[in-house]
């Protein structure tokens, strides 16, 4: 059968440790017998960005800008452990952060809701979508360690006029300082990329903070959205029979639990980043959740909402056998061809991604998992706990009956 062609290549990025041996196999197993793929390739695991001081990051993230579709594994950021495991020069940054930082936009994460894994929370019927603001906040901090009493204040010098400035506390001894920003039409291109993608999707939006003890920064998340509602979204919202709403985070928590889903979360970067993870928990497993940056620009960014798997990994390289959940790899692969697909008018791209994913959702559903999705499936005769190649195995079986 001759491979499917594409038009444009895409961008591809591997990564680190457990998925990164996942992903050679997406690739070998259910991509490349099918797919004459076109891409542009960067290696962000540890060892190469290290060497490169991390310009091979920016270098990805300029060619997502060029090529507007880019697909990504799950990397390291690393802290003062996994500098020294890996013998690094330095602690290098996040390279979501980093690429979020380049593009920005929004993260949209999604769960993968399957017939037999039913979410943790009972009253959740449908799937919630996390809209993550994909820009500054703790992401792009500057902080200090102070090492005495002291004054820490923040100052800012405009481009003409007097410096203004505030004391943040006065030390009288040892202690931290953490400055963080944003602004204004980064959380104007957040708001409008939540409400088109509620449109989209067909789902209220609801969005919080907690503006009643941050009056400044929070506020002004608060009025920009209201502004932008107004402004450029009410009539359509209404047109389309959603919502728009908001409230304090402690109070919208308190509404999602209770919630049959259904809605588009809107979440500040660190809190879209905590909440799309308790998600994906409860709705099966952090690898049952989808990830995709949507920048202003029309830019996409696909990639798996979770980490690296460093325990399987140790097991790896000791020869042991792991059972590796590749779900959120996978749909990190067919998202992306459906975008380049849907991009460059290529049908028979975009049909491969939708049997693709297909191809996955009816393994698990037929009840041959891996050993996280085992722990919260529906208790059934037939299921059948596989380890990490054979699920993709099963996968690519299925996938091939259905392209024959």
């Amino acid at each position: 059968m001759d491979r499917i062609r594409m038009t444009t290549p895409l961008v591809e990025m591997d990564g680190d440790e457990m998925t990164r041996v996942l992903w050679a196999l997406i690739k070998e197993k259910l991509l490349l017998p099918h797919v004459d793929l076109e891409v542009r390739t960067f290696d962000l695991g540890l060892p190469s960005r290290n060497a490169t001081d991390d310009r091979v990051t920016i270098d990805a993230a300029e060619a997502i800008r060029e090529l507007g579709v880019g697909v990504k594994c799950a990397t390291i950021t690393p802290n003062a452990d996994r500098v020294k495991e890996y013998g690094l020069t330095k602690q290098l940054s996040s390279p979501n952060g980093t690429i979020r930082a380049f593009l920005g936009g929004t993260v949209f994460r999604k769960p993968i809701v399957l017939s037999n894994i039913l979410p943790a929370v009972r009253s959740w019927r449908r799937p919630i979508i996390v809209g993550r603001h994909a820009y500054g906040d703790v992401y792009s901090n500057t902080e200090l360690a102070v090492s005495g009493p002291g004054l820490a204040e923040l100052v800012f010098t405009p481009a003409s006029g007097e410096p203004s400035r505030a004391t943040i506390v006065d030390f009288d001894g040892p202690g931290i300082v953490q400055g963080i920003y944003n602004k204004d039409d980064s959380i104007e291109g957040f708001a409008r990329s939540c409400f088109e993608y509620g449109l989209d999707q067909k789902v209220d939006v609801w969005f919080a903070t907690k503006d009643t003890i941050s009056k400044t920064y929070d506020q002004r998340f608060r009025s920009i959205f209201a502004q932008v509602f107004e402004r450029d979204f009410r009539g359509r919202f209404e047109r389309a029979g959603i919502g728009y709403s908001y409230s304090l985070i402690d109070d919208l928590v308190a509404r999602i639990m209770k919630s049959e889903g259904g809605i588009l979360w809107a979440c500040k970067n660190y809190d879209g980043d905590v909440m799309s993870d308790m998600l994906g928990s409860a709705y099966g497993s952090l690898a049952m959740m989808t990830s995709v940056l949507v920048s202003p620009q029309g830019f996409y960014e696909f990639e798996a909402s979770h980490g690296t798997v460093q325990k399987h990994y140790y097991k790896h390289l000791k020869g042991e056998r792991t059972s590796s959940n590749s779900m959120a790899l996978i749909f990190a692969w067919s998202g992306c061809l459906r975008k380049r697909g849907e991009l460059d008018n290529t049908p028979e791209v975009v049909e491969f991604a939708d049997k693709l994913e297909a191809a996955a959702k009816e393994t698990v559903e037929s009840g041959i998992m891996t050993g996280d999705l085992m722990l919260v499936a529906k208790e059934s005769s037939t299921n059948k706990k596989v380890y990490t190649e054979e699920f993709i195995d099963e996968v690519a079986m299925r996938l091939e009956k259905k392209l024959k």
